[in-house]
């Protein structure tokens, strides 16, 4: 299946990416933290996974609420689609100009 996002790349999504997650096997409560102290300790597991991105795009394109995907937490997920939706509203009134 592909999408796509904001960017106007075509992304495909597939879950075989989560076979090599270093996330893999560890409790999911580390992802889902309640402290700034927890949510470093995802991220770090985050910082050293070779599908950190695609574990990223994952949560963005099925709107995760909670928890830590791709090394960002929902606050910095929010920041990054409104980054996305702005520069595509741009790109549109550039192309129709």
């Amino acid at each position: 299946m592909y999408f796509v996002c904001s960017r106007r790349v075509n992304v495909q999504v597939t879950t075989t990416w989560q076979t090599y997650a270093s996330c893999q096997g560890l409790a999911a409560e580390i992802f889902y933290p309640t402290t700034d102290e927890e949510t470093a300790e995802a991220k770090m597991v985050c910082s050293r996974c070779p599908v950190c991105e695609p574990c990223l795009e994952h949560a963005l394109y099925v709107r995760e609420k909670d928890g830590v995907w791709g090394g960002a937490n929902e606050k910095e997920r929010r920041r990054i689609i409104r980054q996305r939706r702005r520069a595509a509203a741009k790109a549109r009134l550039l192309a129709d100009a």
